[in-house]
């Protein structure tokens, strides 16, 4: 009888055995692909959110395993929040009883469809930077092309309501910019442009607040990342060729469990405040990788060479420069040399940041 009343035991245990690997398996196939620049990963989830693959019938659970291709849609329950990544250091962060469909994963042609609910947009940036981050729901078409925070809120059948606190908005019907602190209601029969009241600047619900701790988790991500992280990824990473597509990667930190964004050069920081210190390199401070600039591509067009062409004023000589001025950091001040006694301040210790010596791979011809 003691054997026969075992068997079941060890059969629950043997099943749960099996999940568990299953659960560190993608977990660590996720790992594998350390540095990405595509959209639509799932970077966090709270609560209860679903997600319809494109082709399926049915709704399967979401989690942070999952990579959205274009035409998957994800819906939140009421208690439920998703970030989702955009195009490298842009987040598109959902809100509670929601749903949005991924259009367009495409870094050049990025288009989010919000069909209900609430979300939210950091889009990082440096001052003159053009993003492309096409937003539309079923009352309006717009464009995010500046570094800022966005917010959107829609009742299906009644208005959209875009909320612009920092950076800038193309309106896509009537090609109107609208810039931080306005607020603009769609409906179906009127458009409203209206400056945000002192309340309203004020006023915050759960996913704002959530999205704001989300960010500096985020940055202290970047900011965490550490030599033999930064050495192994790019030691193994073929392909490079990002330059041309946008100004910096995911990369994931296996510790925090999170994809961060990894800048090409110095001086990033969150629309929120927190700063991205940790960057490929700085180009102005002649930090190239093996102190070879050749290997690496001229601003503006992603060709390689000491020859190769630039556009809005940045460098002919091959080193990446910034097309309209020097990197700064989130306070204003230039982006000081790592190892000067004027390095950037940790804001969670206080105290220097240490240098990153990253030793990347040689771009291929």
């Amino acid at each position: 009888m003691r054997k026969a009343s075992s068997l079941p035991a060890l059969s629950i245990l043997s099943i749960a055995f099996i999940l568990c690997c299953s659960i560190v398996n993608l977990a660590q196939n996720r790992e594998k692909f350390v540095i990405s620049a595509k959209a639509g990963g799932i970077n966090a989830v709270t609560g209860q959110a679903d997600v319809h693959p494109k082709g399926e019938s049915d709704w399967q659970q979401l989690s942070i395993t999952h990579d959205l291709d274009a035409g998957d849609r994800v819906r939140t329950a009421n208690d439920g929040r998703v970030e989702i990544l955009l195009n490298p250091g842009s987040y598109l962060r959902v809100g509670g009883d929601s749903e949005v469909e991924l259009s367009n994963n495409t870094l050049s042609n990025l288009e989010v469809h919000l069909l209900r609910g609430t979300a939210i947009v950091e889009a990082t940036g440096a001052d003159g930077l053009e993003l492309n981050i096409n937003i539309s729901t079923p009352h309006t078409k717009l464009a995010i092309v500046r570094q800022g925070l966005y917010r959107l809120n829609v009742v299906p059948g009644d208005a959209t309501e875009l909320i612009v606190r920092k950076g800038r908005v193309i309106l896509s019907d009537t090609h109107t910019k609208v810039k931080g602190g306005n607020k603009v209601v769609f409906s179906a029969t009127n458009v409203i442009v209206a400056k945000l009241t002192k309340e309203e600047k004020k006023f915050q619900e759960d996913v704002d607040v959530w999205s704001k701790e989300r960010a500096e988790t985020l940055a202290k991500a970047n900011r965490r990342l550490t030599d033999r992280m930064l050495n192994s990824a790019f030691a193994s990473y073929g392909g490079w060729d990002p330059f041309s597509r946008s100004s910096g990667l995911w990369f994931y930190n296996s510790h925090i469990r999170c994809y961060t964004f990894l800048p090409f050069y110095y001086g990033w920081g969150s629309p929120y405040g927190s700063s991205y210190s940790t960057s490929v390199y700085s180009p102005y401070l002649g930090n190239y990788p093996n102190g070879n600039r050749s290997n690496w591509p001229a601003s503006g067009n992603g060709s390689s060479g000491n020859g190769g062409s630039t556009s809005g004023g940045g460098t002919s000589s091959g080193g990446y420069r910034h097309p309209t001025q020097p990197p700064t950091t989130p306070s204003g001040s230039l982006g000081s040399p790592a190892g000067r006694s004027d390095r950037m301040i940790d804001p969670d210790t206080g105290n220097r940041m240490p240098r990153k010596n990253i030793e990347l791979p040689s771009r291929p011809n």
